[in-house]
């Protein structure tokens, strides 16, 4: 096993990625863990982080080869963290501006709830719930960077160059979205064109936000920056902090993801080329 991984990584990678995936859509689409009181479908995290461990095992790496190194932590961390911060202070200023011009009147709140691309989703209070979602969060970062921007892009490249390795990541990293449309298909949320067209949406910016956060491993060395990042939009912006009107709440959250998504992607993306421009020279 460990040289046929190692002579076909690729191969490899999508073998490990179908399971995965396999086991995302089981638990989304038929246990349905993010409506039971957990509020999360978590097993299919804790599933691939036990797929990382075997792998590794497997073809005799350790952990820091994938992007867990033992040095850092604190200092990409809080990079990680301050870029999401600063992004996300953008997109909500302009997500609140936009909604006052249209009339609204705008409260911000914080509390737990499941992330839903039709905007209905059940809310929770307390802190039990908040700990909850820090918690499944944090699990959830471990597994997806770990195994995209770790694994996955660690195997391609033994195999590809790292430009096609980094968008190979980025390309599986925009697919394993394509679940959460297809349960509101299923569901009847939304029909066939809509689906094809959120699942478009959805490949292309998890793939951009893939990319993003490869080309943070690739400039850190390590994976802390990007989970930091990838953990701050998924707990913070998108399940803890919620703006609220007398219509509905996050009713712009989509929008609020894709600027501050985008504005970050340009900083990292020219911040990478900078630093290419100063090692060339």
């Amino acid at each position: 096993m460990n040289e046929r991984i190692k002579k076909h990584p690729v191969a490899a990678c999508w073998v490990i990625f179908a399971i995965l995936i396999f086991v995302q859509g089981f638990e989304a689409i038929v246990l349905r863990m993010d409506e039971t009181v957990l509020a999360e479908n978590f097993i299919n995290k804790l599933f691939g982080i036990l797929v990382i461990f075997i792998v590794l095992r497997l073809i005799k790496w350790k952990w820091n080869n994938i992007g867990f190194t033992k040095s850092g932590f604190f200092k990409n961390t809080g990079l990680g963290l301050l870029l999401a911060a600063v992004s996300f202070l953008i997109s909500y200023a302009v997500e609140i501006i936009m909604l006052k011009n249209a009339g609204h009147e705008i409260r911000l709140g914080i509390f737990t709830s499941g992330f839903s691309l039709t905007g209905e989703s059940e809310i929770h209070t307390g802190a039990g719930f908040i700990i909850l979602c820090v918690f499944f969060n944090i699990i959830n970062v471990i597994m997806e960077e770990g195994t995209f921007r770790g694994l996955f892009n660690q195997l391609a490249k033994t195999k590809l160059t790292a430009t096609r390795a980094l968008f190979f990541q980025a390309l599986l990293f925009g697919i394993w979205h394509i679940v959460t449309p297809l349960h509101n298909l299923i569901d009847g949320d939304i029909n066939v064109a809509s689906f094809a067209l959120l699942g478009i949406g959805y490949i292309v910016l998890a793939g951009m936000m893939g990319i993003k956060w490869g080309l943070m491993y690739k400039m850190s060395g390590s994976l802390y920056a990007g989970m930091a990042d990838h953990f701050f939009n998924n707990c913070i912006a998108t399940n803890l902090l919620h703006v609220t009107t007398q219509t509905g709440t996050d009713e712009m959250m989509l929008v609020r993801v894709l600027i501050a998504q985008v504005f970050s992607f340009v900083f990292v993306f020219r911040a990478h080329q900078c630093r290419a421009c100063r090692i060339s020279q």
